[in-house]
Formats: structure tokens, sequence, C-alpha cells
């Protein structure tokens, strides 16, 4: 049978929402995509679905296209303590457990929910959270939400929820942590809506780990009914980049239908009644006990079956071709005089292969012979800080700045060192001493954008935000933006936009 236009068309279409949006659309799916690109051309006013695909084939998406086609094709079906055998085992395993090393060390605690949705899933996690640690106020902790769905994202933030999202959650958790608000409307109370922190974060295109998004030296990462939506190669290469925003020890949960042995090959599988959990750096040879694994290549086609039951589809993967923007962050920085280029290249290579141990030994090596050298400390910094040892990256960067007070990049990089570590008013020190020397510091204007948003200002917040904008928009879209690991000026403006 003859391919006819609109089928093309669609093939056209799917490749493009898994390049720009990580979202898997084979030709099983292409039912589901097209009744996401029909309900968004009634939205955006196109005649017909046909004429919307011309449209996003032809030109970049805009910030509300892309608000509406991610609204349309992604899923928001989620509740309170969705899947409760997991939240069960971070209950009493994985949070116990750290909780317990934490007190003998610094109390810090670094969660990433990626796929956050309307936010059921990262307020259930502050909510167990503040029940497990009664020193809580004494903790420095971070739950950062992440969503490709701008629309998602303010209804997280607004944290009003009806009936539906209660659903299999007991009964206390309403009477305890939630307040009316109208007819058949709970309010989250703002001592757990404070814990976490919402951001737009796409997943198929930015960088991660990186201390400019917050994502990198993570103790838990939920990344769950994520996988199961996108290509075998796609998942694989998400895997790698979340496994690189992890610390040492830290924990990945996905649903127990995306658990794969080949796929989350660098982990130890840990099984748990009920639940699957895979840890960074822990012995490979833990055995997998209780129900078989599936792997995820057989998730897709079993998922698409029912749509009325489909767990929420978020966006969370690379395409299979990557542009230069889209591959894995690396930090360009030229050797420094007295540091050969070889040791330098080899430390960076380590580094932007996430292999931090080596990046780190490398650079020490280094220091020992070139103590002033302030490119190493920065570098060495930065490993530091996607390994979760803030204060050894704090104590580096500050040697650099010793060495080199007027460079903008190292007040920067402390400033994001120091709001890691939840120093607000040092991190906004430090970010205005970063643009004294260089008022043309765009990530400087974008985290003092979003540091002001955070706080509640947001006239404050719209005015960085709007210079960050003004400087992107005199350079070329296709340019990297300094300190940024590789992001360019295009990709930074469309991520301001969407957040703004």
């Amino acid at each position: 049978m003859a391919t006819s236009v609109h089928e093309l068309r669609l093939a056209e279409l799917s490749e493009l929402v898994a390049r720009r949006m990580g979202l898997f659309f084979p030709q099983t799916r292409w039912r589901d995509l097209e009744r996401g690109i029909s309900a968004a051309a009634l939205e955006l006013g196109f005649e017909d679905p046909d004429s919307c695909i011309e449209r996003f084939l032809i030109s970049s998406f805009t910030k509300p296209q892309l608000e509406v086609l991610a609204s349309h094709l992604t899923v928001g079906e989620t509740h309170f303590f969705r899947e409760r055998k997991s939240f069960e085992a971070l209950a009493e395993r994985v949070l116990p457990d750290h909780v317990k090393a934490a007190h003998k060390n610094a109390k810090r605690l670094r969660i990433w929910s990626a796929g956050c949705a309307t936010g059921e899933e990262p307020y259930s996690v502050a909510i167990l959270v503040s029940q497990l640690i009664p020193d809580i106020s004494e903790w420095n902790i971070t739950i950062l939400a992440t969503d490709i769905n701008p629309r998602f994202l303010r209804r997280a933030e607004e944290a009003v929820y009806t009936s539906w999202s209660f659903r299999d959650c007991p009964p206390e958790v309403q009477e305890r942590y939630f307040q009316r608000v109208g007819k058949g409307r709970l309010k989250l109370i703002d001592d757990i809506r404070r814990m976490v922190t919402f951001s737009y974060l796409n997943l198929a295109e930015d960088l991660y780990p990186s201390l400019m998004n917050n994502t990198a030296g993570m103790d838990l990462i939920l990344c769950r009914n994520v996988l199961m939506y996108f290509a075998p190669e796609q998942a694989r290469r998400t895997i790698q980049r979340l496994c690189g925003c992890l610390v040492e020890g830290g924990w990945l949960l996905v649903s127990p239908c995306e658990a794969s042995h080949t796929l989350f090959s660098e982990f130890a599988a840990v099984s748990l009644p009920g639940a699957i959990l895979f840890r960074k750096g822990a012995q490979r040879s833990i055995p997998l006990e209780g129900p078989p694994v599936v792997e995820i290549e057989h998730c897709v086609a079993a998922a698409t079956l029912a749509d009325d039951s489909l767990p929420p589809l978020l966006p969370a993967a690379f395409p299979v071709e990557q542009s230069s923007a889209q591959k894995s962050p690396e930090v360009i920085v030229e050797p420094a005089e007295g540091l050969s280029p070889s040791a330098f290249e080899e430390a960076r290579v380590h580094y932007n292969q996430g292999r931090y141990d080596e990046a780190a030994a490398a650079l020490l090596l280094h220091l020992e012979n070139q103590p002033a050298n302030a490119d190493a400390m920065a570098l060495l910094a930065r490993t530091r800080a996607n390994q979760g040892r803030l204060e050894e990256a704090r104590t580096w960067c500050e040697k650099a700045i010793r060495t080199d007070k007027l460079r903008a990049a190292l007040h920067y990089l402390h400033a994001m060192i120091l709001q890691e570590q939840g120093d607000e008013a040092h991190a906004k020190e430090g970010l205005r001493h970063a643009l004294y020397p260089d008022s043309g510091l765009v990530l400087a204007h974008v985290a003092l954008g979003n540091l002001c948003r955070r706080q509640g200002r947001a006239g404050d917040s719209r005015k960085h935000f709007q210079n960050a904008l003004a400087l992107l928009r005199s350079c070329p879209l296709d340019e990297p933006v300094p300190e940024s690991e590789g992001m360019t000026s295009g990709r930074m403006v469309e991520i301001i936009q969407l957040t703004v």
C-alpha cells in the first residue's frame, strides 16, 4: 500500500518531536501523535492538523507553540505516593541509610524528580523526608522537580489539588499536610511546598549534570514512568547522563517495568519488596530477587494497550541523532601556562565523560607541581561539586579566586557552589562580584533571575532575565554561552522564555 502524504508528514513530525522533545512516537503510536497534534492545531488556530504539522516542520518552535504541543503530547496522570512499594523502599531503606550516614558528616540531601508532571511525586518525597528527619531545620535539603511541560510546572507551583490526586493515599496525608481552599480543592501547606523547587528542563536537549541547572551531586533521582516511552538508545543515553548526576552510592528509582539488566549495567540492582532500585558505584553482583525484571524494549508496546491507564507520558531522553548542542556537557578551558596541554586534556576528558575520580586525581597531581594554576583549581572545583563534595569544591574555588581575583567566571562558579550549599545570601553576593568585572556574563544574570524568582521577588527576577535576554540576542544563536558547558545562545533564550 502506498504511503500517503499525511503519513509522511506524521513520520517527519515524529522525528522532530523525538529530536526536540525526546518523546518517542513509532508508527504503532502515530494515532496518539495524531490526536495530540490535532488538539494542538485546534488550540493554535490552524484550519486542520496537516497545516499545523507543516508549520512545525518548516519553522522553529516558539515559546507558545512548544507549550501547547507539550501540553497535548504529555499526560499528567499521577497521584500522591503513586506506586506505594517504591515509597516504602525509600522510607525503609534508602533515606534512613542516607540520614544515618549524613549525621556523621554534613547534613545534606539532594533529590531530583525528573519528569515531575503536576508535582504530586516531588511533594510526596518532601512529605516523606519531613517525616523521616526530625531535625530537618538543621539540614541542607534540595528537592528539584523538572518537566518539559510549562503548564504542568505552573500547576505544580500552585500546589492545589482535587480528590483525584489522593486516590490510594492514606487519609491522614490530606488531614495533616493540606488545607481546604474551596469545594473539593486542597492546597499543600507552605512548609512542604517550600521544600520543592520547580524548573523547566528538557532532558532531550538541555545539559546535565551541571551546576548551572542544579542537577549535579544528587543523592537520589526519581525518573519513573518515563523511560518506557523511549527507544532503547534514547533511554540508554538518558540513564548514562542521570548516572553522571548522582554521587557515588547515589540511588536511581524507576518504575518496576522499566528495570532492565542491559540499560542499567552501570548500576547495582537492589531488589526490595515490590521495587527494584539502582545504586551507583555499588557492587554489581547483588542478586535480583522477587519479580522478574522486564526489559524496557517490551514496555512501550504493553503501555499503549490501554490509553486510559497510562502512567505520565513525560519526556526524558536523548534523540538517536544528536546535534552539537545535545552532546554531553563539555567544559572548554584552555590549558594555562605551566600545565601541559596533554595533562590538562586528560583531566578534561575524564571530566566530560563523568569519570570524576580520575579527573580529580589528575588535577591534584598537577596542582602539586603548579599550585597557583587557577584553571586547574576551577576544574577541580567543578569536579568535586559534581561528586557532591561541596565543601571541598568551595575550598578549591576560593583558592582559584585568590589567585585570579578579577576573573568573573570564578566568582560565578563560587556562587553556584554556595547556592547548592543553601547559602543564598552569599551566593547572591558572589553573583554580583561576578558582574563587577564582566557585566556581560549572561549566566550571572540568569542565576540572579532564578534566585529572585525562588524568593518571590518577581519584579527583580524579570529584570535580571531581561538583562540576560538582551545580551543573548546580540549573539549568534548557535554560539555557546560562556561558562555554560556548551549551551548555545538560542537554546538559553528558549529556556528563559519558558521560565518567565
